[in-house]
């Protein structure tokens, strides 16, 4: 298998374990939007730092059950990057949509960072980050 077969079965495994996260956030099911986490996972929001899959996993329930409560989301990947053989960085356009909206208004986009480590054959997620899209400099 040639290096760039390789990097495309990777690519395919890192896309398939993002869709998991986000179709975990659609189910609004915290087990499951952590469940390709690492123990050590972090999450940096605006205004927040969660330092384990456990701190990420019990934001994310209290979210669903509250403010982010019916909210689903548009997910984009914009590139993909291999650090080496068992580590990537993906960065992505993410949106959230509340009960009764269309489509997300321009304000709500982010841009993420993921970082992905292969352990034992499996891609998983070890950190998280975004921040605004457009910052108002006004």
């Amino acid at each position: 298998m040639t290096a760039n077969q390789t990097h495309a079965a990777d690519e395919t495994a890192i896309l398939t374990v993002l869709k998991g996260v986000y179709d975990a956030w659609d189910a609004h099911d915290a087990d499951a939007f952590v469940a390709d986490y690492t123990e050590d996972a972090s999450a940096i929001l605006p205004g927040s730092y969660r330092k384990s899959r456990e701190e990420i996993r019990e934001s994310m329930e209290a979210g669903f059950s509250s403010f982010l409560k019916g909210s689903t989301t548009t997910n984009k990947v914009l590139n993909i990057r291999f650090l080496n053989d068992d580590a990537a960085v993906v960065v992505s356009e993410t949106n959230i949509l509340f009960p009764g909206e269309a489509e997300a208004p321009d304000d709500r986009l982010a841009i993420a960072t993921w970082v992905l480590t292969r352990q034992d054959g499996k891609w998983l997620l070890a950190a998280y980050q975004n921040s605004p899209a457009v910052v108002n400099m006004g």
